[in-house]
């Protein structure tokens, strides 16, 4: 699992040198998926058995988890691309905040007095990982915030979705599915000539990287982890990504934090670590790291 987390947070890492290139996020998102849609396809063949195809339910969720990490993915390179790798990593593990609303919204769960405490603490290191608080002089651009919050609000959808699909098939199906719904998806959004252009690019194999790492290999890491370990585990294992993001960010891009940044960030990562570990302790599978069924 921490192998996972580590391909996961490279991937932001290669993603951030690939947009600072000048590609197009959505582009650099579209490959990000479809390459590892390639490779979820290999795993599904190699163990058919239990996949759950002939299902109308696993079908329909597993599309709304492609659409989630559609979102997801898009968003998050925007955030990259706009402000930082550090930033965009940490809103996007703002997630596990957006489950817990929608399912307070939906009564799928009873309020708490720690949940409640937790999400306001979250949102407290966004505002000091953003910086809002300095009105006109922001350390983030809007766009960069928005993009990040709204890719952790996508994510918060591809949760939904693999959780629903879970009973109806195996993971690997689940996520063939929901790979090529994503396909589809950000390949109607992309720049036809620029999606083009990559084939023909010097940095085609980054692009190429990026997918079996990003998506094909650390998925099925993660899940094969999962078989090997406890929720509780998982969720501090999955501090590694934004960690590994992070420092690619800053070592290798030469990104920098400011202070009150970093401590925005820590607080943000530490409070989602501890709901998913509290959501384990409680036995709340829902509100876990992804993929956590």
């Amino acid at each position: 699992m921490a192998l996972a987390a580590l391909c996961w947070g490279l991937s932001g890492g290669i993603a951030g040198i690939l947009t600072a290139q000048g590609w197009d996020p959505v582009v650099v998102s579209f490959y990000w998926g479809a390459i590892g849609f390639l490779v979820v396809i290999v795993w599904l063949s190699i163990r058919p058995r239990g996949s759950g195809l002939t299902s109308r339910r696993l079908w329909f969720w597993s599309a709304i988890a492609g659409v989630g990490v559609a979102g997801n993915l898009g968003f998050y390179l925007v955030s990259i691309a706009q402000g930082s790798v550090a930033v965009a990593v940490t809103l996007m593990y703002c997630a596990p905040v957006f489950v817990y609303l929608v399912s307070f919204t939906l009564k799928l769960e009873r309020p708490a007095l720690f949940k409640w405490v937790a999400i306001a603490l979250v949102m407290f290191g966004v505002v000091l990982l953003t910086g809002i608080y300095e009105g006109e002089a922001v350390e983030v651009t809007p766009i960069a915030a928005g993009a990040g919050l709204l890719s952790g609000m996508f994510y918060a959808v591809f949760i939904f979705g693999f959780k629903y699909a879970a009973p109806h098939g195996s993971p690997q199906a689940i996520l063939v599915i929901a790979l090529a719904v994503l396909t589809i998806i950000l390949m109607w959004l992309s720049d036809a000539d620029q999606a083009l252009a990559v084939l023909k690019a010097p940095s085609w194999p980054l692009f190429v990287v990026l997918g079996v790492l990003g998506t094909g290999l650390s998925f099925i890491l993660y899940i094969v982890g999962l078989r090997h370990t406890t929720p509780t585990v998982a969720s501090l294992v999955a501090m590694v990504e934004p960690a590994t993001a992070s420092l690619f960010g800053i070592v290798i891009l030469n990104e920098s934090l400011a202070a009150l940044q970093i401590l925005g960030m820590g607080l943000i990562l530490v409070t989602v670590t501890a709901l998913s570990i509290y959501s384990a302790a409680q036995n709340e599978p829902l509100t876990t790291q992804p993929l956590v069924t």
